[in-house]
């Protein structure tokens, strides 16, 4: 004999918040349009104009490890370079973005007659590295200085951008 079917009164509030699995539809979406400007064919790091220091790449997938640091006076931009020197480097202004880059070239040869064979090694790479500069930089007093592998760009501010907050009094009407 069957047994009766029983019927549980539920409570459901509205108070609840939906459940996570609701939104993994969206969340699928999301990595997927991801994915989507990962492997696309345009630079997908452009310069904004909106947004100071905004970086973008150009050259090989490999590019120098770079910090960027906001100090009172002045903005500092380090690029860890190891393996050039200092005139495999070049810093430049261009259009409102400081442009750091380098090219590394390497070739070694060996050659051992004795046990017969001959060895030889060529590395070349290159990069490029543009940073929008603020508008508060003084553009006439950037300095760069290489040492040990590591790049260290200066940027003063101007002298309006280094100037104490001024508080004004609100006085009642």
């Amino acid at each position: 004999m069957a047994e009766a079917e029983s019927k549980v009164p539920v409570r459901q509030s509205k108070d609840t918040a939906p459940a996570l699995f609701d939104w993994h539809p969206f969340e699928t979406l999301r990595r997927q349009i991801d994915r989507l400007f990962e492997d696309a064919p345009f630079p997908r790091n452009a310069p904004s104009e909106l947004e100071p220091f905004g970086r973008f790449s150009l050259g090989w997938a490999s590019t120098p490890a770079v910090d960027l640091i906001e100090k009172d006076k002045e903005y500092q931009v380090t690029a860890e370079l190891p393996g050039l020197d200092e005139k495999n480097v070049e810093v430049k202004l261009q259009n409102g973005s400081l442009v750091i880059s380098g090219e590394k070239k390497e070739e070694r040869e060996e050659k051992d007659k004795d046990k017969g064979y001959f060895l030889s090694e060529r590395r070349f790479g290159s990069f490029r590295r543009a940073f929008r500069l603020p508008e508060d930089v003084d553009k006439e007093k950037i300095a760069a200085t290489f040492a040990k592998g590591v790049l260290t760009v200066r940027l003063p501010k101007s002298a309006t951008a280094q100037k104490p907050e001024k508080v004004i009094s609100v006085k009642a009407a």
